[in-house]
């Protein structure tokens, strides 16, 4: 594994927020390194986005910026943009997709996206993807079985005194399911501009191109036909995605090559799994976090015996919502639980 800046050479840094996490990553900006957005999980209309980032003076996290969310953030996603060129934004789902500026002094909503253009009423967005190959793309998936891909202008020349507004238009939206969809992701592929992967509460998993969406294939389907949650695309090789079902205790490894079966099974963990999270800079290693309060670092370069023990693990003092290893620290992943967030160097 790669090796940077270490603020304090500590193994685990930590930050308790004053409410429950939920939605949580990492920032991919160099000039703003160990930095992070977590949101709140209250069932009140009043929830906040915090910015945090780890101090090299005090090797504590610090609260640099809070503002309102309605509703909690069911995912949060920084701009891709590991030059530092673009406007500093990031994007959170709920009810809306909201996209947000950072600037020196406060955070600004930039505009608020509704994919129901007959209704000022929206279905709720499950999870979103922003397009590490295209920026100005973002893919959300809601319960009412649709997906929605964004274009986002980001590519104005901005004004130190008055910042362009960003907007964003539907480039394409389709049914994507029969049922609720939970989970959609890029190809992170130089060439996978155009290629997503989406699950849902049919318990498949289907892929798309937009530049041919009359047709889907199923890569996958559950064979209990449970719902499946979470699914990720391997940032290394893009011929693998992982992918978890309701109350699973498994990780299932698919091959998009030989859809229908799972080339690998992760089988560890005690209890449910929330998150997955592939490594940024290798193809084979793999975090996975869950409700047994554990997150475990996997091996899979030989897929072709059983994955029976993982490389490494910790043992959280809380169930584990969230998981993300991040792209700009390949040696750092982040989770929560509880209030609580920590990163744990690997």
């Amino acid at each position: 594994m790669a090796t940077e800046a270490n603020p304090r050479g500590k193994e685990i840094y930590k930050y308790s927020a004053p409410w429950p996490v939920y939605a949580m990553n990492w920032s991919f900006r160099p000039d703003h390194r160990y930095r992070l957005a977590v949101g709140s999980f209250v069932e009140e209309y009043s929830n906040k986005i915090q910015i945090v980032s780890l101090s090299n003076e005090t090797g504590e996290f610090e609260v640099k910026y809070q503002f309102d969310h309605p509703y909690p953030s069911t995912r949060i996603n920084w701009i891709p943009d590991p030059t530092g060129q673009m406007p500093d934004i990031l994007a959170t789902s709920g009810d809306y997709l909201r996209i947000w500026r950072v600037n020196s002094s406060e955070v600004k909503l930039e505009t608020l996206l509704n994919n129901n253009k007959t209704s000022e009423f929206c279905a709720p967005l499950t999870s979103f993807d922003w397009n590490e190959v295209d920026p100005q793309l973002i893919g959300t998936c809601s319960i009412d079985t649709t997906c929605t891909i964004w274009s986002i202008e980001t590519a104005q020349v901005v004004s130190r005194t008055k910042p362009t507004q960003l907007t964003g238009t539907i480039k394409t939206q389709l049914i994507a399911h029969d049922k609720e969809v939970y989970d959609i992701s890029f190809s992170k592929s130089d060439k996978g501009r155009d290629l997503f992967i989406s699950c849902g509460a049919d318990g498949s998993i289907r892929l798309f191109d937009l530049r041919n969406l009359e047709h889907s294939t199923i890569i996958y389907e559950d064979q209990q036909h449970k719902a499946l949650l979470r699914l990720a695309w391997n940032k290394q090789d893009t011929n693998y995605i992982s992918a978890i079902a309701i109350d699973s205790t498994e990780v299932n490894l698919i091959d998009i090559r030989a859809p229908g079966t799972p080339v690998g099974v992760l089988q560890n963990h005690q209890s449910q799994l929330n998150g997955i999270s592939w490594a940024p800079h290798s193809s084979c290693h793999i975090c996975t976090a869950a409700d047994d309060k554990k997150a475990l670092i996997w091996d899979i370069q030989n897929l072709s015996r059983p994955i029976e023990d993982p490389l490494l693990a910790y043992q959280a003092d809380g169930e584990i919502n969230q998981v993300h290893w991040s792209t700009l620290h390949p040696d750092w992943i982040a989770i929560c639980y509880k209030s609580n967030l920590e990163i744990l160097r690997v």
